[in-house]
């Protein structure tokens, strides 16, 4: 969609749809899924890059976001629901998805999201958190534009997820994406909302 180079926030904003609040936003090196990174001046003046995960992330993958599940008391199962983290290459990678960190500038994880594949033109939006002191700044309706945008390139018809409705601020996001309550019950002991989003 992008070439290399630095794109200002305005031309960013017509292609995503995102607004940054006081920043701008930079690709650096060739704009692809597999090698990417990205940066935006949050209002505090701190950058943040969005990249693609490898498994040297796990830890830190896990820590921040079972750190946000019990923030909205959720609780963490890294042994079932949460075993996905164990090898992110192999559950998400490698089948063709996409699973992207945020971090700052001294490399602390602050973010993720994935978009798992699941078969019959169907994915799974998977593990989309922030950590709090980043949230309202429009990186998270970035990393949404990146599972959909990947979604449609790997031919995915129908875009999957179960939440919580403690989650408010990021089942608004979604509804704000188009997407609608599934007729089917949730799968995970955690959640209580199925949404789903067909593309076009």
């Amino acid at each position: 969609m992008l070439s290399s180079g630095f794109v200002g926030l305005q031309n960013w904003q017509r292609c995503l749809g995102v607004k940054f609040p006081m920043g701008t936003v930079g690709v650096l090196g060739n704009h692809t899924m597999e090698n990417k990174q990205e940066q935006s001046s949050a209002s505090s003046g701190q950058e943040v890059v969005i990249r693609t995960a490898s498994n040297r992330d796990a830890e830190e993958v896990k820590r921040l976001v079972f750190s946000v599940m019990e923030e909205f008391g959720l609780s963490p199962d890294p042994g079932g629901l949460d075993a996905d983290l164990d090898d992110i290459e192999a559950n998400y990678l490698r089948p063709g998805g996409l699973f992207e960190v945020v971090e700052t500038t001294e490399g602390t994880i602050i973010g993720t999201a994935g978009l798992m594949i699941r078969g019959n033109g169907v994915a799974e939006l998977r593990k989309m958190y922030l950590r709090r002191d980043y949230r309202g700044r429009g990186i998270g309706r970035t990393l949404l534009e990146h599972m959909l945008t990947h979604a449609r390139k790997a031919g995915i018809k129908e875009v999957e997820l179960e939440t919580n409705s403690s989650l408010r601020d990021a089942i608004r996001l979604y509804i704000g994406y188009g997407f609608h309550p599934a007729p089917r019950k949730p799968i995970s002991h955690r959640s209580d909302q199925v949404y789903h989003l067909r593309l076009e």
